[in-house]
């Protein structure tokens, strides 16, 4: 039971260590040809907005609307797929619940 919970422990610490690490990466998501794009960190926290002037047209506000949403989308799927890459080893490590019955 002892190593059980130091391996338990050990898996703690190298999730927060993951987790801190995430935090401090950037992720930039595109749409429109490059010029509208989305930077977030690891953790999905959006860090800045770019809107190329070439992206701005009055008469067609719709379409930058739609191109900011899927440089959104675009920078969501790049945070899930770092956090899978970081995290998805940790995860599997855990051994299907720690080894114990139902978890």
């Amino acid at each position: 039971m002892a190593r059980l919970l130091e391996q338990a422990q050990q898996m703690q610490q190298q999730l927060a260590a993951a987790q801190e690490q995430l935090a401090q990466e950037e992720v930039t998501g595109t749409a429109a040809g490059g010029l509208v794009s989305v930077t977030m960190t690891g953790q999905g926290e959006v860090t800045a907005v770019t809107i190329a002037p070439a992206a701005i047209d009055p008469d067609d506000v719709e379409t930058l609307q739609d191109s900011i949403v899927a440089a959104f989308r675009d920078a969501s799927r790049a945070v899930n797929e770092l956090t899978a890459s970081r995290m998805g080893p940790l995860a599997g490590g855990l051994g299907g619940g720690l080894g114990l019955p139902g978890l």
